[in-house]
């Protein structure tokens, strides 16, 4: 439960720094790496980052209907999710409600994408390295698109900007997940 108020701080204090001016976001203490180091790419711009991929997802929704995209964004997600090894039942719950809201993802069954999230945090809480292993190779099965691949990053995104922070463990799991597209992950800044 400290985990969460401590997310939820984070998050107000990034709110806050949202309104004085970009880059001092990037200068808070404990905040400083969020931004990968990289304060001109990414410092006080999250929301508009966020705001932007999911603008982006939006208006390629109709593209965006193949079993291979829903797979691999699941498998995004439950990443994202477990990125630092760990997913709390409530953090479960509100991935699931990001998913289920998500305009894009709607193309899909909200009770399949529930079920192939919770497939991969299971396994993923059952034993990390294969879990991670088997979500990146379903991850993979998107590259051959370039649209797609670009639009499972984006998920996993939106997602784990969707708190006002980012996690270093989750910067990771979309560099991974970057790797496994063929796709920079310097065009999302991480």
């Amino acid at each position: 439960m400290a985990m969460w108020d401590k997310i939820k701080d984070q998050a107000k204090t990034f709110q806050q720094s949202q309104g004085t001016r970009g880059a001092s976001g990037a200068g808070h203490g404990a905040h400083g790496p969020v931004g990968g180091g990289r304060p001109g790419s990414s410092g006080g711009s999250k929301a508009q980052l966020i705001g932007m991929f999911k603008s982006q997802l939006a208006s390629a929704k109709n593209e965006l209907k193949s079993g291979a995209y829903r797979d691999a964004s699941m498998a995004m997600c439950a990443l994202v999710a477990a990125a630092d090894g760990r997913v709390e039942p409530s953090e479960r719950q509100r991935v699931e409600e990001l998913i289920v809201s998500n305009e894009v993802l709607q193309n899909f069954p909200a009770d399949q994408l529930r079920q192939r999230f919770n497939q991969h945090v299971d396994r993923l809480l059952a034993n990390f390295d294969q879990g991670r292993a088997e979500a990146l190779q379903v991850i993979a099965k998107a590259a051959k698109k370039p649209a797609e691949a670009r639009a499972v990053v984006q998920t996993g995104m939106v997602v784990a900007g969707a708190d006002g922070t980012f996690e270093p463990s989750e910067q990771y799991a979309i560099r991974e997940a970057c790797t496994a597209l063929g796709v920079p992950p310097s065009e999302f800044g991480v």
